[in-house]
């Protein structure tokens, strides 16, 4: 049984199709990447399988459960987590806060402290910075933080929207380790990427989307000698 799957999803914004007809599967314990260029409906896709978009047609079962029209915060206590694009912070608040702000429904206090400590040990910078206010980061940080909030909410999936957006390639390869750690210590990643490297670099399997539609799926190696994918993404 996988993790999550969505079946047949289409959306529109008003009368215009965002994405049609779109299946995927998530199993336990794999990165799943999501490419495309900008305006394929990946983020749209994401948000309609976290019910911050509805959907036109279609279901998504999450744990064997059907999921589509739950309320966001029920989706959060059952371990469905988003890192939003743009990182979405509280820029006068301090790291620390932020952070904490990312457990707010889970409710061991001594669990809270334990994830904390996690996220620390993942990035060392943030405990470097836990009473500085979030806004005066750097953007490599301040995506450090994101992550470590959705990281506090503890996920069984944790769903990343563009990560690597305006951050620089050497922040890059850092976000990408980071994903690698967090995947071997247990969490499934759902991962919207436009960097076509980044997400075939940390996945197991990849969905390609052009126009709103999957046009190409598979594990990494099928993907990377996918002439579709050479010539759209990797200049081959």
């Amino acid at each position: 049984m996988a993790l999550l799957e969505a079946r047949s999803l289409t959306v529109h914004y008003g009368t215009s199709m965002a994405i049609e007809d779109v299946s995927l599967q998530v199993a336990q314990g794999d990165v799943v990447s999501i490419i495309g260029a900008n305006g394929a409906g990946k983020s749209t896709l994401l948000r309609g399988l976290l019910g911050l978009k509805s959907l036109t047609s279609g279901e998504v079962c999450f744990e064997g459960e059907r999921i589509d029209g739950t309320p966001t915060n029920q989706l959060v206590k059952k371990g469905l987590i988003l890192v939003p694009e743009g990182r979405r912070l509280f820029p006068y608040l301090s790291v620390l806060t932020n952070l904490r702000l990312g457990a707010s429904l889970v409710e061991d206090k001594d669990e809270i402290e334990r994830t904390l400590e996690d996220v620390y040990r993942l990035f060392p910078r943030l405990k470097e910075r836990r009473s500085q206010k979030a806004g005066t980061l750097s953007g490599g940080e301040q995506q450090m933080v994101a992550i470590g909030r959705g990281l506090m909410g503890k996920p069984k999936l944790l769903c990343m929207d563009e990560p690597s957006l305006g951050l620089a390639p050497i922040v890059v390869e850092a976000v990408g380790r980071a994903i690698k750690d967090i995947n071997e210590k247990g969490v499934t990643v759902l991962l919207v990427e436009q960097n076509v490297h980044l997400a075939l670099e940390v996945a197991s399997s990849c969905f390609a989307l052009q126009v709103g539609r999957v046009v190409l799926s598979g594990d990494i190696a099928t993907m990377r000698s996918s002439d579709v994918v050479k010539k759209a993404y990797l200049g081959g």
